[in-house]
This record gives C-alpha cells, structure tokens and sequence, in this order.
C-alpha cells in the first residue's frame, strides 16, 4: 500500500503570447503557430480542485487507460438558428474569444453549455440576452473553418440536444473531422448542388446516400467522386434559408463531421471481431 496526495483533475495552461497585448492578426498567427510537444500525456482539461488524500494500491500490471475522448455533448445537426458574429480577437490573457449574436440558443443558456458552432462544439464562457461568447484554442482555429470567420459573418447555432429531444438528424459530436472546400455550386430549379473536396483520410468514410455533417448541418450525401476526392449533395429551397452553407463562395472552408457509425465499422473490422466469428463457426 502507498499513500499519495492526487488532484482529482488537472488544468493546464500555457501561455502562447508577449507579456504586451496583442494584435488581433498577430494572435491568429501565434495560435496558428503553436503546435502541441505532446498531446497524448495529458487528458481533459478541466478546473483543478482541491487536494484529497488518497490510498492507492500498487499494482504490476496497471490497467491501460482508454484514449477515447468520451462524448459530453451530442447534437443532431438541425441547425436551429443562424447567429451574427459579433467581434472576435485576442483577451486579455492571451486566449482568443468568439462572441455571437443570437436568440433561440440562448433561451436557458448557462455558462459551461455546448452550443455547436458552424459544427464545431464550443463552451460557453459568458451571455447577455442577446449574445454569448466561447473560447477558441489554437487547435480548433487550425482544424476547423471558424479561422475565417469575421465581424458580419453568419454562423450555424445547435444547442445540445436533451434527454427530451427529437432526433430530427443523425448523431453529432461536434468534434469536427476536418475541413472541406467548396468546389462547385451549380442550381437546379429551387435547388442548389454543392461538390465538396475532402481529404482521402475522411473522403473514405463518405458513402452516397449516408449522412455527412457540413459546418454542422446534417445532410445527406448523393455521390462520391473518388478520382475528383469529391462529394456532393443537394440543398432544397427551404434549408437554403436556414443554414450558413450556401452564402459561402467557392473556394471557401467548411468544417466536416463524418458519421460515426463508419469509424466503429472501420474499428472492429481492424480489431478481428468479425475474423473470430468465422472462426467459430
């Protein structure tokens, strides 16, 4: 037996920036910059509590810890509202804050609740009665399109779905995959065709007719482009109206959330699982 003094949580800062205040430019640059030394000693970031006394029993084979992230939030991709950027830019403690106009989402909002962004799953660190505003790290302004965003633009809001909700799309995580860019826009009557290029890495995950998360909005995939490493799919006249999507140009990022139902397949193909079910039989 050994005795040992733990914190139940961890929290990690780090500072990215001069001790003078910043430029907003110059704070995208620096996040843009920074490139984590090692990623996988340290788990989630949360606030440190108190020191406790623990009693921790030795063991020689200690159990390997899980690596996935588990899933705090989870939303539908039904975009529920479209919000207006208010101001974004550096703090004063060297973070990087978002601040969004908006209304249906904040209906009971409190501090510390997801609100999906363009898709990606963001805290919320503060609100008023008519916007709310969410850090940005470094890692998500490298992974996702919100690097360009600016005052004016329009976002796609979803609040995180309740035990009570209606599942109107597919399961989302918020944690986005990737980037795409948009290619080609082409209408069609009312409708508009929209061709995503995506890289190979997540373009293996896109099926026709499977769902696809775009800046967060659940759509259904029509073709996959293999030699193109595209995808496409069709917008109706009334989500049109609803979501960010279409007022992009081409040329311009969006942030791409696979199905996950693809990546479990993937894993226990890998794993053997389906090899041991032939080899019982």
């Amino acid at each position: 037996m050994a005795l040992s003094f733990s914190r139940t949580s961890l929290s990690i800062t780090q500072k990215y920036f001069p001790s003078k205040t910043p430029t907003t430019k110059s704070t995208i640059l620096n996040l843009l910059s920074y490139k984590p030394h090692n990623l996988n000693k340290f788990s989630t970031i949360s606030k440190p509590n108190s020191f406790s006394l623990t009693i921790t029993k030795l063991s020689k084979s200690p159990k390997p810890k899980s690596h996935l992230q588990p899933v705090r939030s989870l939303f539908t991709g039904i975009v529920e509202e479209l919000g207006t950027v208010q101001s974004l830019g550096d703090t004063k403690d060297g973070g990087f804050d978002l601040k969004i106009e908006a209304k249906t989402v904040l209906e009971g909002v409190h501090l510390g609740d997801s609100i999906a962004v363009n898709g990606t799953c963001l805290t919320v660190t503060d609100f008023t009665n008519e916007d709310f505003t969410v850090g940005l790290s470094p890692e998500t302004l490298r992974k996702t399109s919100l690097i360009e965003l600016k005052t004016g633009s329009l976002v796609n809001l979803e609040r995180a779905v309740q035990p009570d909700s209606r599942m109107g799309g597919h399961f989302v995580q918020g944690h986005v995959d990737g980037t795409g860019m948009i290619v080609e826009k082409e209408p069609e009557g009312d409708s508009l065709w929209i061709k995503v290029k995506a890289d190979k890495g997540l373009l293996k995950y896109i099926v026709p007719k499977g769902f696809i998360a775009v800046d967060g909005t659940s759509l259904t995939v029509v073709d996959v482009m293999e030699e193109e490493e595209c995808f496409n799919f069709m917008l109706v006249a009334y989500t049109q109206q609803k979501v960010v999507v279409p007022l992009k140009e081409v040329g311009q990022k969006v942030n791409l959330e696979v199905d996950i139902l693809g990546r479990y397949v993937e894993r226990l193909l890998s794993s053997g699982f389906v090899d041991s079910f032939k080899g019982s039989s």
